[in-house]
């Protein structure tokens, strides 16, 4: 079969045909593999406890006795423990969005700096990649945080690991892959570093750097193990995950008490689910901003 591409006639051989056929299959099974978990997590959430508790595999569709959806779990789950998932919500977007902000601001004026090829840049470089093979241990980071007086507030999930040396590597190698002579033509016509950074360099690295802010994301969405350390006892400020971790860790439980409340086992089905929309959302956004991240400079090398 002939295929046209750019004015050009292409014929794919058999051996092409064949590589193809293999490469959408697998792509298949492995979307396959993914939409599993989800699917048996929705399913399961529509279910009612008892039957659920009592079903062995994969929950292909809902188990209830009348062949209905059962919404108990998702109401449990916003009613529970005084709306606490709702309010958790909006705390971890605070941290969301508190990680971007500070970890962007330390990615980009770090970047620029060692950008400009300063004195100290290999010594600075050097200590930066230190921190990628070694780490203090979990009780000095604690003990340095709780010395800053930060435990028990919502600094304490912010700004110590808002972001890493490897983000501002990132950062740095977009900023080195803008064309020199588009910073000089600015520096000429009087440009400032803030301009320059700004307005020449971050706009161009625009691919790389939607990358480093989705994994900045990610990172702080799906985190929890800082919370259960800094703020324990303050669950006002627990993330969303954190609460996920003890809601399931709860029901592990539930048959030990004289009257189980079997649908406060769905509500760990429902919470997950809840939890995931956000980042379904939100991906196919950045898709977009990935695919056009490209040079926009206006000096092409």
């Amino acid at each position: 079969m002939k295929r046209y591409e750019e004015g050009m006639v292409y014929n794919p051989s058999v051996s092409e045909h064949i590589a193809n056929i293999l490469i959408y299959a697998l792509l298949l099974i492995f979307m396959f593999c993914a939409l599993i978990p989800m699917w048996h997590t929705l399913m399961a959430s529509l279910s009612e406890g008892q039957r659920l508790l009592a079903h062995n595999g994969l929950v292909w569709r809902w188990i209830t006795a009348d062949n209905r959806p059962n919404w108990e779990g998702y109401l449990r789950t916003l009613r529970y423990e005084n709306n606490a998932i709702i309010k958790s919500y909006g705390i971890t977007f605070l941290y969301v969005i508190g990680n971007v902000f500070f970890g962007m601001l330390v990615n980009i004026t770090g970047g620029y700096v060692l950008y400009r090829n300063l004195k100290a840049s290999i010594g600075i470089m050097l200590m930066l990649s230190l921190t990628l093979l070694f780490n203090g241990g979990m009780v000095p980071t604690y003990m340095v945080v709780r010395g800053l007086r930060l435990t028990g507030t919502p600094w304490a999930l912010i700004l110590p690991g808002c972001t890493n040396a490897a983000f501002l590597f990132i950062i740095l190698r977009a900023f080195k892959d803008v064309p020199k002579s588009t910073v000089e033509s600015a520096e000429m016509d009087g440009a400032g570093h803030f301009s320059i950074m700004f307005r020449i360099l971050l706009p161009q690295a625009q691919g790389l750097t939607v990358v480093t802010v989705l994994n900045i994301a990610i990172i702080s969405w799906n985190s929890w193990f800082e919370a259960s350390i800094y703020v324990p006892v303050q669950r006002n400020l627990w993330p969303l995950q954190l609460w996920i971790r003890q809601i399931v860790t709860d029901n592990m439980n539930i048959l030990n008490a004289r009257t189980p409340d079997f649908n406060r086992y769905l509500v760990s089905y429902c919470v997950i689910l809840i939890a995931t929309v956000p980042v379904l959302i939100t991906l196919p956004y950045f898709l977009r901003q990935l695919q056009k991240g490209v040079f926009m400079g206006a000096v092409k090398e």
